[in-house]
């Protein structure tokens, strides 16, 4: 069989030289082997992690590594988020204690002071979409942490308020000093019924059998005891916050001048002392020295009975 021959032009001699297929073959083969020895070392190079450094390798790593960042930083983002909203139900819940403790609810733009705005945003020479998550934690975070320290200043205050209102309200006349039965129409101007003349009564008549015990309506000190002209024997309280207690006509004193009481204490008896028709108790609250109607002072949930042993 005749072979087929190859020819190459020659830009140097101008003629065509017949290619000799010897040449040909070994640089056939060659690029073979060399193709074979490229693609061994490529797996090499794969199966002990870019062990010769060609990247290949590296850049699929980094394309996988970056999915999986994004994905947990929209999950990040949802959890803080998440907390965001239970913040927020906190402060809710915050403001409706601060309201219980007398004091103001905390003011809506204070609440939201540590929101950032567009100018606060950086530039994290990343992606689009990471720098936006990137962003948008970062600015979650920081309102989250806002409204924590707001909410902890605020707790301390509800604290400190109830601490404070638990004493005041340990001193304010709350309950009737003493069972039996009473005229809620007593209080004021009235005819005397052993004078005869119409004058200012400045507390109420709570008639009982003589005896009766008598307890100190708030927490406070003695402030007085003896005899006190139509008052017979009498005791009186200080309570503090500008409160003072009266009782009158008493057939008995179980306490001390100086000595501290606390509500639903016994401090005396009912008695007929002074002028004084039948045994009763005459009871008066005072504010600013101002007598005040001891009826509004007898709060329905609070009853002398509760301190009785």
């Amino acid at each position: 069989m005749r072979k087929t021959k190859l020819y190459k032009y020659s830009v140097k001699s101008l003629t065509f030289h017949e290619v000799r297929w010897a040449r040909t073959r070994h640089i056939v083969t060659g690029l073979i082997i060399g193709g074979a020895v490229l693609w061994s070392l490529v797996a090499i190079n794969q199966r002990y992690d870019d062990v010769l450094g060609l990247g290949f390798i590296q850049q699929t790593a980094l394309v996988n590594e970056n999915r999986v960042l994004q994905n947990q930083l929209k999950f990040l983002t949802h959890k803080l988020n998440g907390i965001q909203k239970q913040l927020n139900i906190l402060g809710d819940k915050g403001n409706e204690l601060r309201l219980y403790a007398d004091l103001p609810k905390l003011d809506e733009d204070l609440r939201k002071a540590g929101t950032g705005g567009v100018d606060s945003r950086i530039d994290f020479t990343s992606s689009i979409s990471v720098n936006s998550l990137l962003n948008n934690i970062r600015a979650t975070t920081e309102q989250a942490e806002h409204e924590l320290r707001l909410q902890l200043f605020s707790y301390e205050e509800i604290k400190d308020a109830y601490g404070k209102n638990k004493v005041r309200y340990a001193h304010l006349p709350a309950i009737k000093p003493m069972e039996g039965f009473y005229n809620k129409k007593s209080f004021g101007m009235r005819f005397h019924p052993i004078l005869q003349i119409l004058r200012m009564h400045e507390g109420i008549d709570i008639n009982n059998e003589t005896g009766t015990p008598i307890y100190a309506t708030a927490d406070g000190s003695v402030g007085f005891t003896g005899h006190q002209g139509g008052y017979g024997l009498t005791l009186e309280i200080n309570h503090g916050y500008s409160y003072k207690t009266r009782y009158g006509h008493l057939s008995k004193i179980h306490v001390k001048e100086g000595q501290r009481v606390k509500r639903g204490e016994l401090v005396a008896r009912c008695g007929s002392t002074g002028l004084s028709s039948a045994p009763h108790l005459h009871y008066e609250v005072r504010l600013n020295g101002i007598a005040q109607n001891p009826i509004d002072y007898f709060f329905d949930d609070v009853h002398v009975s509760n301190f009785q042993n």
